[in-house]
């Protein structure tokens, strides 16, 4: 369901908007200090372009190319390493990444591995963010939802430590201006060294 021309069509059909980045991001990014990160699935490229004006050094990869086009372009003041790829398919290597984040991240495979897949880019020391749609959240198809448990079944249990795993509820604005809220299940890991 969700592959390349899903994607495609749906950024094609919405428009272009200037993004802000995740609220979650912020909340649980903002403190730690800038280093490699990689952000998985990265749409318009909003949590990029924030991290990279903060001083990360960021990999940002979308299976849509006209998402990444727009992240370009919004991104041009900043240092982003933009890459065309579907996550099912493409590796990012190995313990590289201080931060790795995926926001809403909807894989054309099983999502447990694509997880473990995201999960064995962070470094030891680093980060994983995983925010998905919670199932309470009926604004989103449910072949879109995961929880905290969906990404914590993926870690290998010895070398995680859970710091954030809950349900958060925002306020965002839908295409006909109102205000709806949506649940957001948030996953917050720190690999061990």
């Amino acid at each position: 369901m969700f592959d390349q021309a899903y994607w495609e069509e749906r950024y094609r059909a919405g428009g272009h908007h200037r993004q802000v980045p995740s609220p979650q991001l912020v909340a649980e990014v903002a403190d730690l200090p800038p280093g490699t990160a990689l952000e998985a699935g990265c749409g318009e490229g909003a949590n990029a372009i924030w991290l990279a004006g903060r001083g990360w050094r960021v990999t940002a990869v979308d299976i849509s190319a006209t998402a990444l086009e727009r992240a370009r372009e919004d991104g041009a003041d900043v240092p982003v390493d933009w890459v065309h790829a579907d996550l099912t398919d493409w590796t990012p290597p190995a313990e590289h990444f201080d931060l790795v984040s995926a926001h809403y991240v909807h894989p054309t495979g099983p999502p447990g591995a694509l997880f473990a897949k995201l999960a064995s880019a962070v470094a030891p020391g680093g980060t994983l963010l995983v925010v998905g749609h919670d199932p309470a959240d009926h604004h989103s198809v449910p072949e879109a939802h995961s929880t905290t448990a969906d990404v914590i079944a993926a870690l290998e249990p010895d070398r995680w430590d859970v710091v954030v795993a809950e349900s958060r509820t925002r306020v965002a604005t839908d295409p006909h201006g109102r205000g709806v809220e949506l649940h957001d299940a948030v996953l917050r890991a720190r690999k061990r060294s």
